[in-house]
């Protein structure tokens, strides 16, 4: 099951840019692009401290999407 996350539309609720967005939460602007982009998805420790910064919990933030059943 992929998972995806929220962290676009809360950086839209922020109004930042990337770059401001990934600098407020201590990450490269690179790395954050590829988490925004769902290409890649953070560490464990990394997701804990994305959700401490923004105060919400991993769960506010990423989610399992299921895959539809093949018929």
């Amino acid at each position: 099951m992929p998972i995806h996350n929220r962290l676009k539309e809360l950086r839209h609720d922020h109004r930042m840019n990337q770059t401001e967005f990934a600098a407020y939460l201590e990450i490269s602007h690179g790395q954050y692009n590829r988490y925004e982009r769902n290409s890649t998805q953070p560490s464990l420790e990394v997701a804990l401290k994305i959700s401490k910064k923004l105060g919400c919990t991993v769960n506010d933030i990423f989610l399992i999407v299921d895959k539809p059943s093949a018929t």
